[in-house]
């Protein structure tokens, strides 16, 4: 696998800017405990992206691949939880799941290009 920086891979910017998004919608938030899973789990999406590419190893960056998509649900579930019991504003809950769900999709088609290369003839 040829060397990529982690900063150039789409899903990582979306991932990064889906994270500064969730620090301010919950910025005003009182209920602590939401507040830190929300961020925590944010946080990790890019913060595995970032690592999983670091390392040696297709098998190992598809590992971390996962675990950032794993973090995409669980940011998409306490969400949910937010908006229902009114933290988060449906037009920030819209926004910021659309922006999961693409994530998750672009997790998903990378971890099967990774596992599945396409190899050009020769």
């Amino acid at each position: 696998m040829a060397y990529c920086s982690f900063e150039q891979l789409d899903v990582w910017q979306k991932g990064t800017q889906v994270a500064v998004n969730i620090y301010g919608v919950m910025d005003g938030c009182r209920d602590y405990g939401l507040k830190d899973q929300m961020t925590r789990a944010a946080v990790s999406i890019p913060s595995n992206i970032a690592e999983g590419a670091e390392r040696d190893s297709t098998k190992e960056f598809i590992r971390y691949l996962h675990i950032a998509k794993g973090s995409a649900a669980e940011l998409r579930t306490q969400l949910y939880i937010a908006h229902a019991v009114q933290v988060v504003s449906t037009q920030d809950h819209d926004k910021i799941k659309g922006d999961l769900e693409l994530i998750s999709r672009k997790l998903h088609k990378l971890i099967q290009s990774l596992k599945h290369p396409t190899h050009p003839r020769t």
